[in-house]
């Protein structure tokens, strides 16, 4: 197995071609809506994504905001490019040792699945050839770009996509690498030194979805495959596992193809509406007549070959349909899923007669009721089911939760991408070089030996600050007087608890905030184990930590207060207690924590329950 990773980072900039801010919103302005179509590259040659994405047809509907302009919506020619972006990139570049070109060009590439308004997206390489270690292996970098982020899909329905323009046009920072990469571990482990590098500027922004990664992978026999817009890293593993099974599987189905002398099936659908009349149940049901359709074609040798082979998931027959769903087909089915879904032996053997099929053939129905979509539908599961025979086609695919994926569209190739002429070329002046190597930051490791050292901070917390990139809010709250391992605790641990479930628009905590909350745990105002409580209400707009713990009922316990409630329990429990002495502590801590949970300290309540239990034990000694 060989695969590659694309990290794309946004950068905490004003936006690539106009200085509107990099802000998420909910605010909603003017609407309008589009249709897009493919255009020709530099080269006039169609790419075959952008064929394929005009071809589903879709109308795109969007939402403006006030952190977008003319320029998102492609009423007004981009401004020029953003300075401190570029200079960002030009940063990247020499901490990976990469060879930044001499002079800049904007391109555009095309893309029709409605994300951009133009039907392209504007992107620059930057550098190329750099390289990084992760556990001692040499790790490719093959380029580093900077292009625009896309719009923000906000809802879907039948024939139409509505995408809002406020993320369209936030710098990304592409570092892509070289098919150096061995197994989904390491690819975990690349993504992380990759994000690290460039967290460590720091001039990118934080947040779920601000950093996405692309995965490209590929088996032996098999072809590259790109699996578009991972957020999570703990799911790296998983795509990359699926993926190089998923080829596996569908090798192992070319070779039964070839031994049972499948050929490409043909492009000529029969019409099966008047062969299966009405169909009472399934997605066959009442799509033929009044203007639908219900089409079939035969596959010539695929009989057998389209259900999950024994112990996998993974089959030729769900790759033949996501192709077709991607035109919004109301049902397809193929013959080694029936009987079934409407259709017994006596329709399935109406069907194979219409179409000519022997016992080693397979086939296809799609149904729709509309006969143009129908057929666009079944002519794209075609087109992949003729692919099957010679292996694995080269393909975008989306992930989906548990680490599996669904078909996206097909590669983009040099087609794509043609020169940007609103943008003219920027040359990088040995100024510019040498201005981003003064400000070249601490590499990850170098930083996180410093941390571990000047701080005395664990080493795996050190660790778990740079790859979260919170240095700089680590030692800036250090500075003001907090604790260093409770604040490497709140950065890495608590903070994220709290940011997960916040809004796409939502903006970091200020650090007063950080400051304050840390500084209400270490003066007993609250418990430490209530810092997510209060981190949480800070979040959601209450004005200060100690109105947060008020509100939360929160508020420190004096120890005359923590004593009587903890000489209650116990007293309340005396025969447990005589019973089983030190043994009764963990009962009654959970009644205790049930009262005062989130007031003090844990460590301070289990210290004065075992006090009060040892005075009970000794005195029934």
């Amino acid at each position: 197995m060989k695969a590659g990773l694309e990290v794309h980072q946004q950068l905490a900039t004003g936006k690539l071609f106009c200085r509107c801010p990099c802000e998420l919103s909910e605010e909603v302005g003017a609407r309008f809506v589009r249709r897009l179509r493919a255009a020709g590259g530099e080269e006039r040659a169609i790419d075959p994504a952008a064929r394929f994405q005009a071809a589903c047809d879709l109308l795109y509907r969007y939402e403006s905001t006030p952190t977008s302009c003319l320029v998102e919506m492609d009423e007004e020619p981009p401004h020029a490019l953003d300075p401190i972006a570029l200079e960002s990139a030009l940063i990247v570049a020499h901490m990976v040792g990469a060879r930044i070109v001499d002079e800049i060009q904007v391109m555009r590439k095309i893309v029709v699945d409605g994300s951009n308004t133009s039907g392209f997206q504007r992107t620059a390489l930057i550098a190329v050839g750099g390289e990084i270690r992760v556990d001692g292996k040499a790790i490719g970098i093959e380029s580093i770009c900077l292009e625009e982020d896309a719009a923000r899909k906000v809802a879907e329905s039948p024939g139409e996509i509505t995408y809002r323009l406020d993320r369209l046009g936030i710098p990304l920072l592409e570092v892509a690498t070289s098919p150096d990469i061995a197994s989904g571990a390491e690819a975990r482990r690349v993504a992380e030194e990759i994000g690290a590098l460039l967290r460590a500027t720091p001039r990118v922004r934080r947040g779920i979805g601000t950093v996405r990664e692309d995965l490209n992978v590929s088996i032996e026999g098999g072809h590259r495959v790109e699996i578009k817009g991972v957020q999570e890293l703990r799911w790296i593993e998983a795509y990359v596992a699926a993926e190089a099974e998923r080829q596996r599987v569908l090798l192992e189905v070319r070779d039964r193809l070839r031994a049972q002398g499948a050929r490409p099936p043909g492009t000529e659908f029969a019409d099966l509406g008047p062969a299966l009349g009405a169909v009472a149940s399934g997605p066959l049901a009442r799509k033929g007549g009044s203007g639908g359709a219900i089409l079939g074609v035969r596959l010539p040798g695929f009989a057998g070959c389209l259900r999950s082979p024994p112990g996998t998931d993974h089959r030729l027959g769900r790759e033949l349909a996501e192709r077709a769903r991607r035109f919004g087909i109301g049902g397809l089915l193929h013959s080694d899923e029936l009987p079934g879904y409407g259709l017994g032996p006596a329709e399935i053997d109406r069907v194979r007669a219409a179409l000519d099929a022997g016992p080693a053939d397979g086939f296809l129905l799609v149904a729709d009721p509309s006969a143009s979509r129908a057929e666009a539908a079944l002519r794209a599961a075609v087109e992949r089911a003729r692919a099957a025979i010679d292996g694995i086609p080269g393909e975008t695919r989306d992930p989906l939760p548990e680490g599996r994926t669904r078909y996206s569209r097909p590669l983009s190739g040099r087609h794509r991408m043609y020169p940007e002429t609103d943008v003219p070329p920027i040359v990088v002046s040995p100024d510019d070089r040498r201005r981003a190597v003064e400000k070249v930051p601490e590499r990850p490791g170098e930083l996180e030996d410093r941390l571990a050292r000047t701080f005395a901070v664990p080493r795996d917390l050190a660790h778990q600050l740079v790859v979260a990139g919170e240095s700089v809010r680590f030692e800036e709250l250090v500075r003001r007087g907090r604790a260093p391992v409770a604040v490497a605790r709140l950065l890495t641990q608590e903070l994220p608890l709290v940011e997960a479930d916040a809004a796409p628009s939502g903006r970091p905590l200020p650090i007063d905030q950080l400051d304050s909350a840390l500084r209400g745990a270490e003066e007993g105002r609250y418990a430490k184990e209530a810092l997510v409580q209060v981190l949480a209400a800070l979040r959601a707009g209450t004005a200060s930590p100690e109105a947060a713990a008020a509100d939360l009922g929160l508020s420190g316990l004096s120890d005359a207060e923590l004593d009587r409630i903890v000489q209650e329990i116990v007293d309340r429990n005396e025969p447990l207690v005589r019973a089983r002495k030190g043994d009764a502590f963990q009962p009654l801590m959970g009644d205790v924590m049930k009262v005062v949970r989130g007031r003090r300290d844990g460590q301070e309540i289990a210290r004065r329950l075992r006090a009060a239990i040892d005075r009970v034990a000794a005195a029934t000694s």
